[in-house]
């Protein structure tokens, strides 16, 4: 079964694949297979959990993230993975386990707050940041439990030595 947007909406989805990246990249269906897998498993803790979901605050990040010259591409991933086939909105992406072990140092650093400080929430409308609707300087906590746990989520995966499959569901 080949996932499309009708199965969940606008979520961004960080699957942690243990050392087996150099299998998946062979065998993009084995890859798609692990992945459901883990879809299916139900949800524990971030810190525990083989998947993590940013559900609509993806791009609420992705824009926090820029904002600081973030070194790794934890939101759209770094290296393109089976670019004819789509997993959500358009082809997956991977994270090789180094840049997971940067990415969770950098995020561990950067705390919510760093990444709010100094942001109007009109930036965000201008810039169009989905979901719309930042009319308020309380709607910026909104991302932060979503934050917390993709820190959470990466921090283990860094323990791990895990790579990670990135995409827009």
């Amino acid at each position: 079964m080949r996932r499309g947007p009708d199965r969940r909406e606008d979520t961004r989805r960080w699957p942690a694949l243990a050392p087996a990246l150099d299998r998946a990249i062979q065998d993009p269906d084995w890859a798609l297979d692990f992945v459901e897998e883990v879809q299916d498993e139900s949800e524990p803790a971030p810190a525990e959990a083989r998947q993590f979901s940013t559900y609509k605050a993806w791009d609420l990040l992705r824009f926090l993230l820029a904002r600081t010259e973030f070194p790794v591409n934890v939101i759209h991933g770094e290296e393109p993975f089976a670019e004819d086939e789509e997993w959500g909105y358009g082809p997956s992406r991977y994270l090789r386990p180094e840049r997971v072990r940067l990415a969770a140092e950098a995020l561990r650093a950067t705390s919510y707050v760093q990444l709010i400080r100094g942001v109007d929430p009109a930036e965000l409308t201008s810039a169009e940041v989905y979901p719309l609707g930042w009319s308020e300087p309380s709607t910026l906590e909104w991302g932060r439990p979503r934050y917390d746990g993709l820190t959470q989520f990466f921090e283990a995966a860094a323990r791990s030595d895990d790579a990670m499959f990135v995409w827009l569901d």
